[in-house]
C-alpha cells in the first residue's frame, strides 16, 4: 500500500475526532508549516486539530510566517485537558524534543495515531502509521501528500495560497536555500511554485536580525573554542524568547574558515524550569549530527535521547534538574562554569580531544575563591 493511501485509510478510520498536532520545542518553519498542512488536510475528513508546542515562537520569520498567515498554535502546559483529544500526531519530531509532552500524553490514554517526520528514526513512539523519510524537510512529505490528492489545491483561495506559502518557505529554511534540496524538494517547491504568493513569501524571508540574536551571535563569536575544525560555543544565560539565536549563532559560526561544525549552546531560564539546550551545523558531508548528539549527551532516566539530528543540523535540550534556580549570581555564573565545561569534555572526548582539565578546574576554584 502507498503512502497516500495509507494516510488516507488512517484518516478515514478517525473520521470525527479531534487530535492534537505535537510540534519539537520552540517549533521551525517546517513544523509550523507542515502542521498547518496536516490541519487542512484532516478537515477534509472531519477531524478537527490543535497545534500545541512548548517554548516560544521567537525567530523573526516564525513571528512572521505565523501572523502573515494566521497559523493558530497552542503553548502546551501541565493543565491542559489532553484526554479531550482522541489522538496525537506528532510532525517534523520523534518526541525527542518536546518537554513532557510525550508522557503527559501517555498520562491521559492518548494515542499516537501518526508520525511524519525528516530525521533520523529515533525509536521512541509506537503510532499507527508512521512516515519518515530522508528528505529535505517535513514539508516536502506534506506537500507530496498534497499532490497527490489528499487536498485539492485551488487558485486563489486564502488557506490554500497560505500553506503553499508556508510550505515553500519550510523547504527553503530547512534545505538552505535549496543547497542541500533533493529531488523530492526541487519537485515539492515546482508544484507549490503555482499557489504561493512569492511578495508574502519574500515579506517572511527578508525579516531582519534583532539586537537580541545579533549579541547572541557576539557572545558566540567571543566563546567560541576552535579545535579540530570544530567551533563551540557557550553562552550563558538567555530568555526563552531569545532561544532561536542559539541555531542562528551556529550557522554563523560554521561559516568560518577551517570550520566544518558548530555547537552553540546555552541556559534558557523558564519561570520554574532551566534547560541546557544547543544546536548544531555542519559543512562536512560524511558527519552524522544525529549519532554525534547520541553520543555526546546520551540518554535522561526514561532512555529517551535528549537530542538528535537530521542532515548537517541537530539539536539538544536537557533539564538542568535540581540545580535550577537560586538568586545569588556567584551560584549562577558558579552553575554555568560546570555546565559549560562539562559540555566541553564530552564533545572533547567525542571528537578525541584530550580537555586541559586542570585549567578548567582552576576556572571553577577561581569563581568559588
Amino acid at each position: 500500500m502507498d503512502r497516500k493511501s495509507k494516510v488516507t485509510e488512517v484518516l478515514e478510520k478517525h473520521q470525527g475526532e479531534k487530535h492534537v498536532v505535537i510540534l519539537h520545542n520552540y517549533p521551525d518553519p517546517d513544523a509550523i508549516a507542515s502542521a498547518f498542512a496536516h490541519r487542512l488536510i484532516s478537515e477534509q475528513y472531519d477531524i478537527q486539530v490543535d497545534i500545541i508546542y512548548t517554548g516560544k515562537i521567537s525567530h523573526s520569520q516564525n513571528i512572521a510566517l505565523v501572523k502573515l498567515l494566521g497559523i493558530d498554535l497552542l503553548p502546551f502546559d501541565d493543565t491542559m485537558a489532553l484526554s479531550q483529544y482522541h489522538g496525537a500526531v506528532f510532525i517534523d519530531n520523534q518526541g525527542t524534543m518536546t518537554n513532557g509532552i510525550v508522557s503527559a500524553l501517555e498520562s491521559a490514554g492518548v494515542p499516537v495515531v501518526m508520525v511524519v517526520d525528516h530525521h533520523e528514526p529515533q525509536n521512541i513512539l509506537t503510532a499507527e502509521f508512521s512516515d519518515i523519510q530522508k528528505t529535505g524537510a517535513t514539508a516536502t512529505i506534506y506537500t507530496s501528500y498534497i499532490e497527490n490528492g489528499l487536498l485539492a489545491m485551488q487558485k486563489g483561495r486564502k488557506e490554500h495560497t497560505a500553506v503553499a506559502t508556508a510550505l515553500m518557505h519550510a523547504i527553503m529554511t530547512d534545505t538552505g536555500g535549496f543547497i542541500r534540496a533533493d529531488t523530492d524538494d526541487f519537485h515539492a517547491a515546482a508544484y507549490l511554485s503555482q499557489y504561493r504568493d512569492p511578495n508574502l513569501l519574500e515579506h517572511i524571508m527578508n525579516q531582519r536580525r534583532s539586537k537580541q540574536v545579533m549579541d547572541v551571535i557576539r557572545q558566540a563569536l567571543e566563546n567560541r573554542t576552535v579545535v579540530e575544525n570544530h567551533s563551540i560555543a557557550g553562552i550563558g544565560y538567555l530568555r526563552p524568547e531569545d532561544r532561536d539565536a542559539i541555531p542562528q549563532a551556529a550557522e554563523f559560526l560554521v561559516k568560518e574558515e577551517n570550520v566544518h561544525t558548530a555547537v552553540v549552546y546555552g541556559i534558557i531560564k523558564e519561570e520554574q524550569t532551566e534547560v541546557l539546550t544547543g544546536s548544531l551545523r555542519t559543512s562536512k558531508l560524511t558527519f552524522d549530527p544525529d549519532d554525534f548528539i547520541k553520543e555526546v549527551f546520551g540518554v535522561n532516566s526514561e532512555g529517551r535521547y535528549y537530542g538528535g539530528g537530521k542532515h548537517q543540523a541537530g539539536g539538544f535540550s536537557i533539564p538542568v534538574g535540581f540545580l535550577t534556580g537560586n538568586a545569588c549570581e556567584e551560584f549562577l555564573k558558579l552553575k554555568w562554569k560546570v555546565f559549560d565545561a562539562q559540555v566541553k569534555v564530552k564533545i572533547f572526548s567525542k571528537i578525541g580531544v584530550k580537555p586541559d582539565l586542570l585549567h578548567q578546574q582552576h576556572q571553577l576554584s577561581q569563581s568559588t575563591g
